[in-house]
């Protein structure tokens, strides 16, 4: 059943003989159901000519475009008020086309610039699947996103004026709300073909996006009138090629006064030459995360590349020790490695483990069995006797805030070997034993400093444990009070150090 009903004749009419394409005519409208907009093109422009040939008091343009620019204004001249010297600024428009061209080429709508005439059919959705499926990507469904130049915001608002004054002169109104949004149009055209061409569904929730940008050199300049009538709308941005981003031109529009745009720009919009370009196609996919506990075996293995001024100290690190191995079995473009703490490069992670996470950045592969992570687990073991990975499973992005819970609160176990200066008897480390949940005042460690904001922060040893455990040995210089040295009344430095155990309870352990 065609969509339209009499009381759309009017508008239907005035919009075809402008220049506007069959679904934007819909849109304006009001058809707001999506079977219509899912038909061919060329059958749905049959169909709205047939419909309007039905009024035998109108002249009807039955071809799929307007007369050639020159043409129409000339036929517009009578019609429409001439805006620069009429101060109201309103539109005076009667019906046009007075001859009837058998162009069989498609014209370009002249409010949507192709959109939904060319970049709505199978055809070019075949076009994008089919770079979709060279992409490489591992997906069960996707997200479909697009983006249209912003000068369509300024002819579909150069659209609805011309609709709504001649509406108003039937006593109707048409609000901005009351237009379809283009957008929508196209996502219910679009949508259903990409999951028949494709065998996955569209779902907003999906990690796999797949990306159109268009553009439509021709028509770049329609925006820029705007900047001069609102120009606090336009500002640079970083990261933005041009101030008149979408936003920034919708935001101008809702600001103009109608009769300021009327004298600025044409209503109806003029008709383009040409469609949009397709600027890009791009297929990404949302970051994977996998967690895990290392230990380290190593005194000579910093947790990340040591790199001072461009030259690598040491040749690897716990990071790349692990993520190396992640970044192939998952095709994924780069990384980013997270713990729950660190130690140095000489001190070793005992007991169960440091817990970490790592973040895949755009992955082409992310379905794996519980075996192939096992597998992958016993890889990286495998590759170095320096570490050692437990526990490796796929977490969420939200899940490894329990990592970074509690940070400051955790606690953890070392041992170390201490040096002092003199001799030492038992009796006289006995009393170290007796103490309990020592205060202690540690402003940051020189080692740190670079890094991280001076700051005295408190500490608690809990039975001789204690996290910096390094600086309260030996007192950092004094930064660090009390210390075992002053508590003793000796010089001591550490030799060894090892961590123990890392108190956090994530990720899950796993059976292995």
């Amino acid at each position: 059943m065609f969509p339209l009903t009499e009381e759309n004749k009017h508008v239907a009419q005035l919009l075809l003989n402008t220049g506007t394409c069959p679904r934007c005519i819909f849109r304006f409208c009001g058809v707001d159901f999506h079977a219509p907009y899912k038909l061919p093109y060329k059958e749905l422009l049959n169909e709205l000519q047939k419909f309007l040939e039905t009024e035998k008091d109108e002249l009807i343009l039955e071809v799929m475009n307007p007369p050639p620019k020159k043409i129409r204004l000339q036929e517009l001249e009578d019609s429409i008020d001439n805006l620069s010297q009429n101060g109201e600024g309103r539109i005076s428009v009667s019906h046009v086309g007075s001859t009837a061209s058998k162009n069989s080429n498609l014209n370009v709508c002249n409010v949507c610039l192709g959109i939904l005439q060319e970049f709505c059919e199978k055809d070019f959705i075949k076009k994008v699947c089919q770079k979709v499926e060279a992409s490489g990507f591992e997906f069960t469904s996707l997200v479909f996103s697009v983006s249209f130049p912003p000068q369509l915001s300024v002819r579909e608002h150069a659209a609805w004026l011309l609709v709504k004054q001649e509406m108003g002169k039937q006593s109707l109104s048409l609000g901005r709300d009351d237009i379809v949004q283009l957008k929508e149009a196209y996502k219910w055209i679009t949508h259903p073909l990409f999951s028949e061409e494709l065998g996955v569904p569209i779902d907003g929730k999906s990690l796999f996006e797949v990306s159109v940008v268009f553009a439509h050199p021709e028509t770049v300049e329609d925006c820029h009138f705007l900047a001069a009538i609102c120009p606090d709308c336009f500002k640079p941005a970083k990261n933005k090629q041009s101030v008149f981003t979408r936003m920034a031109v919708m935001k101008a529009l809702n600001k103009i006064k109608e009769e300021d745009f009327l004298k600025q720009f044409p209503c109806p919009p003029n008709s383009p030459k040409a469609v949009c370009a397709v600027l890009e196609i791009e297929c990404a996919h949302g970051a994977v995360f996998v967690a895990g506990r290392y230990n380290k075996y190593s005194r000579n293995l910093p947790q990340t590349p040591w790199i001072i001024d461009g030259e690598r100290k040491l040749e690897s690190s716990v990071e790349e020790l692990i993520s190396d191995h992640l970044l192939a079995v998952f095709k994924a473009e780069s990384f980013n490695f997270s713990s729950s703490g660190r130690e140095d490069v000489d001190v070793r992670t005992l007991g169960n483990g440091r817990p970490f996470a790592i973040e895949l950045v755009n992955p082409h592969r992310v379905h794996f069995t519980s075996q192939e992570i096992k597998e992958l687990q016993q890889k990286i073991n495998n590759s170095s006797n320096k570490i050692q990975v437990r526990d490796l499973q796929l977490v969420t992005r939200e899940a490894i805030g329990h990592m970074k819970e509690g940070e400051e609160e955790k606690t953890k176990t070392y041992s170390a070997l201490i040096w002092t200066n003199k001799a030492i008897q038992k009796k006289d480390i006995e009393f170290l034993n007796d103490i309990k949940d020592l205060k202690i005042d540690q402003k940051t460690p020189l080692r740190v400093l670079h890094r991280r904001p001076l700051a005295v922060r408190a500490r608690v040893i809990h039975f001789m444990e204690t996290h910096y455990i390094k600086e309260f040995v030996h007192g950092d210089f004094g930064r660090t009070k009390p210390n075992i040295g002053s508590l003793m009344n000796v010089t001591a430095d550490i030799l060894e150090l090892d961590v123990e155990s890392v108190d956090v309870d994530w990720p899950p352990a796993l059976d292995d």
